[in-house]
């Protein structure tokens, strides 16, 4: 049967820089949505089964499980041990406990991603264009490249014209054969705003010689501004070749540098992955 853990002991425990937890919004992501701790997860109770594997791979990672005291923790804590978790609390008296201790509740979903984009083009102060701005540039016939920074099955169902599905993830790595120009104005979107911040940033950050921009409002934006998408596109970047491959892999040694990033060895990996 599963512990409970006081509000008081889970805000400790959210502060300690070392260990592993795993904290679960079992109710529906509408609900969630108007109000959850940070660093809360949404698992809605109706999509248990389906997305727990995904979220929480390892049986034996301290979960922790909260609602709003409307006895839906109970129930995810019970179905949660039946598939074999070992180490299952629930928050005693729901996230208004932890109001009560001092604690902020956040509107919306991916808060903390949003939140660390926001923070970066405050930082940097990402350079940024609007969708009226863009589309004068398209209609000037202006040597550029719009990539679009999101999953290719995000890019299929919508895209800036001309656009091509670049994730995010590929971006430092691709650019170099992407724009090899320095004279090609880079402009990247996504949906709305975080991911298109985040991967204009990164190729600023990386040394890209180009001018690079983020679209404000992504596909959103643009659709607002009484601009069309187009839909199920399927441009990709062209192959890469070894200069190109070459330049990603020092740009990626500069951030990684400047960062402090760390590294670790394949056998490590191996271990986490066997953990």
């Amino acid at each position: 049967m599963a512990s409970r853990i006081a509000a008081a002991s889970l805000r400790a425990r959210l502060t300690r820089p070392d260990g592993e937890l795993a904290l679960l919004d079992v109710r529906e992501e509408g609900v969630f949505s108007r109000g959850h701790l940070l660093t809360a997860s949404s698992l809605p109770l109706s999509r248990l089964e389906i997305r727990v594997d995904a979220l929480v791979p390892r049986r034996n990672t301290a979960i922790v499980v909260c609602d709003g005291g409307e006895g839906l923790a109970e129930r995810a804590a019970e179905r949660l041990e039946s598939f074999g978790y070992t180490d299952v609390s629930i928050l005693d008296g729901g996230i208004e406990a932890m109001v009560a201790e001092g604690s902020v509740l956040f509107e919306g979903v991916y808060v903390p991603s949003k939140a660390f984009g926001e923070f970066v083009e405050h930082r940097y102060d990402t350079p940024r264009i609007t969708a009226a701005e863009l589309a004068k540039l398209r209609d000037a016939g202006t040597d550029m490249v719009i990539l679009d920074s999101r999953p290719l099955r995000e890019y299929r169902r919508m895209n800036i014209p001309d656009g091509v599905s670049v994730p995010g993830a590929e971006l430092v790595h691709r650019i170099h054969d992407i724009a090899p120009s320095p004279d090609t104005l880079v402009v990247v979107n996504c949906a709305g705003r975080t991911r298109s911040i985040i991967g204009a940033q990164s190729l600023i950050n990386a040394g890209t010689p180009n001018r690079v921009v983020a679209l404000e409002n992504g596909t959103m934006g643009w659709n607002l501004a009484g601009f069309q998408c187009e839909h199920g596109q399927e441009r990709r970047p062209p192959t890469m070749t070894e200069d190109g491959k070459a330049w990603g892999r020092e740009a990626a040694a500069r951030v990684a540098a400047r960062f402090g990033v760390r590294k670790v060895d394949w056998a490590t990996v191996e271990r986490w992955r066997g953990e």
